[in-house]
């Protein structure tokens, strides 16, 4: 079923659909069910947009932890140095070798720690919605109580209390001389 009104012959079905003239079932107080008036936002699903294989770091997660050339690890001062082709090939060795234990890091134990991530956050996510945030408000509505009745507390036995010893000591005169 589309949705919208259609003009079928009536041979085309043994008996005629079901068309709802007025309102939406999900929307009852619309007036009319036309397509062109249908103006619904249509939200993007996080699971299949696609994944940018250029730009794997958009966000600049990793822009200052894990940026680590040869430059950085090994590097020699002037008057130390050793041969160019040493110096060439200890380059080469470093930034391949790099490349490929990471590439077979990932290919092994990539996508078991994408799982394991992915339960861990999916934990997360679940325990922070249904449980913290609803313990916090729970607590932040009875805190707001016993607040108060701490307050009349308060302001009933401790308010007299200490106006009268502020009148007690309010009267004394304190004054200080320096004796030579």
């Amino acid at each position: 079923m589309t949705g919208g009104i259609k003009d079928e012959a009536p041979e085309d079905f043994p008996h005629s659909p079901f068309i709802r003239k007025q309102g939406n079932i999900y929307k009852p107080n619309n007036k009319t069910m036309d397509n062109d008036s249908i103006h619904e936002k249509t939200l993007e699903d996080v699971h299949t947009k696609e994944i940018d294989l250029v730009n794997r770091d958009p966000k600049h997660l990793n822009d200052e932890v894990v940026k680590v050339d040869f430059e950085d690890v090994i590097a020699e001062p002037a008057g130390t140095y050793s041969f160019d082709g040493v110096w060439k090939a200890s380059f080469t060795t470093f930034t391949v070798t790099k490349y490929w234990c990471y590439r077979l890091l990932t290919a092994l134990v990539g996508i078991p720690l994408a799982l394991v991530w992915g339960i861990f956050f999916a934990i997360l996510s679940f325990l922070h919605i249904w449980a913290v945030v609803p313990c916090v408000k729970s607590y932040l509505i009875e805190i707001h109580c016993v607040s108060r009745v701490y307050s009349i507390c308060i302001h009933t036995f401790c308010d007299p209390f200490f106006e009268a010893i502020g009148k007690c000591f309010g009267s004394m005169r304190m004054r200080l001389t320096k004796e030579v």
